[in-house]
């Protein structure tokens, strides 16, 4: 699983070379888009399935924005540290919970969203796996848009 977001790490490399208003640049309008909104989103997404879906911890969750963490977006050195954090520590947890997980983790049910809804830990691992495989698309586009540099 740790593939997911080593997928995400080279334009996660290479963003972290813009400057912080390039990153929190909305470079599709209206979308509210920004590279730096898609640290924030994939650190909150780490966050919900990993922490408050399969560990099951009741807490709140990160970058409530209201637009799943692309809004607020601060333009700032601080914002653009404290986002890499929180996805790098979001991440380091997720990939601690599948170091421990065993085969028959995979098949067990979960339920979330103060239980309202239910998933196997397979279909999340698979959420995952499209969460990165669609936000590292977008992230393409929108580094191409701040300063014409693509993907591989």
């Amino acid at each position: 699983m740790t593939t997911s977001p080593s997928t995400a790490r080279p334009w996660c490399a290479s963003a972290r070379a813009c400057p912080p208003r390039r990153l929190a640049t909305r470079s599709v309008p209206p979308s509210s888009l920004s590279l730096l909104g898609m640290v924030r989103h994939l650190a909150r997404v780490e966050h919900f399935w990993f922490q408050c879906a399969l560990v099951e911890v009741e807490q709140d969750r990160i970058y409530d924005d209201g637009d799943a963490g692309f809004a607020q977006v601060e333009p700032t050195d601080e914002a653009v540290a404290a986002a890499w954090a929180a996805w790098h520590e979001q991440v380091a947890r997720a990939d601690a919970w599948l170091d421990a997980a065993t085969d028959d983790d995979l098949a067990r049910e979960v339920t979330f969203r103060q239980g309202t809804e239910t998933a196997s830990v397979r279909d999340v691992l698979v959420h995952m796996i499209e969460e990165y495989a669609r936000h590292c698309g977008h992230a393409d586009l929108l580094r191409e848009c701040i300063d014409g540099v693509t993907g591989e």
